[in-house]
């Protein structure tokens, strides 16, 4: 049976793994349902709609699946709710709201979130990530699979972190950064990810992949448009493929390169 300290506040439609262990003035409200060997230390509050997976750990003061911190949404509306993964760690005082739309918010498997860390409603969050401490992502941010953020990163709303992308401590972002590039200061994709790439163990003709795919957008002169035709002619290679995505699906325009904050950074 689940380990629960008799201080704790379960309170609705709580589902409980066999071994789940919630700690010491946890308080539980709604349709929640937690999976095996996932422990809440204490001080942990859960609203729901929520589904927090297997094998995550929470530390005191966090909150989960609370109501977006939108003045048009109604707090005690459920909406779609929160979906986290497996094998996160959530530090000290994380928030992470619930969402607006029709889809959850999403958090995927083996993310760690430092102390005081929040992402906003309707996020959608991969798989790997380092999240340090005081860094805020706002509502409707995608964040690809292995993606560091340093302490104190504020990134804008509906902004888009590529896979592998690296955020300087410090810094803000209101664009796009592509998969494997570095924020180096704000709204400055100064340099690849090339440390990352190396320790993930990447194949050399995909890093010269990354190197070239820079080249083209940031050093070449090129309007972006016409970039993006020449980055095409390698389009068979399944790392080009990936920017070519990811370059095709922005939202809020490329980030740019350090003086080149006046070029145009859209496709329009």
């Amino acid at each position: 049976m689940p380990e629960i300290h008799p201080t704790a506040i379960l309170d609705g439609d709580v589902e409980l793994a066999a071994d789940v262990q919630i700690g010491p003035h946890c308080v539980i409200r709604g349709r929640v349902q937690i999976g095996e060997e996932t422990r809440l230390i204490g001080h942990v509050y859960l609203e729901g709609p929520l589904v927090l997976g297997a094998h995550n750990l929470v530390y005191p003061f966090t909150t989960l699946g609370f109501a977006p911190q939108d003045l048009s949404f109604p707090p005690d509306r459920e909406g779609a709710g929160l979906v986290i993964g497996d094998q996160n760690r959530f530090r000290e005082s994380v928030t992470i709201s619930r969402a607006t739309g029709d889809a959850p918010t999403r958090i995927g498997d083996r993310n760690y979130w430092m102390a005081n860390t929040h992402a906003g409603h309707d996020s959608e969050i991969g798989n790997d990530c380092v999240i340090a401490n005081g860094t805020l992502l706002g509502g409707w941010v995608r964040v690809g699979d292995n993606v560091f953020a340093g302490g104190n990163v504020a990134v804008h709303q509906r902004c888009q972190l590529g896979r592998g992308s690296f955020l300087t401590g410090s810094v803000g972002l209101n664009k796009d950064l592509p998969p494997f590039f570095m924020l180096t200061g704000g709204n400055v994709a100064g340099s690849i990810n090339l440390i990352g790439m190396r320790r993930s163990g990447m194949p050399s003709d995909q890093i010269d992949d990354v190197k070239w795919v820079y080249k083209k957008l940031y050093r070449s002169s090129l309007p972006l448009r016409k970039a993006l035709d020449e980055i095409e002619e390698r389009g068979d290679r399944p790392l080009v493929a990936e920017y070519l995505t990811f370059l095709r699906g922005m939202t809020q325009g490329l980030c740019p390169h350090r003086g080149e904050a006046r070029r145009g950074t859209g496709l329009d």
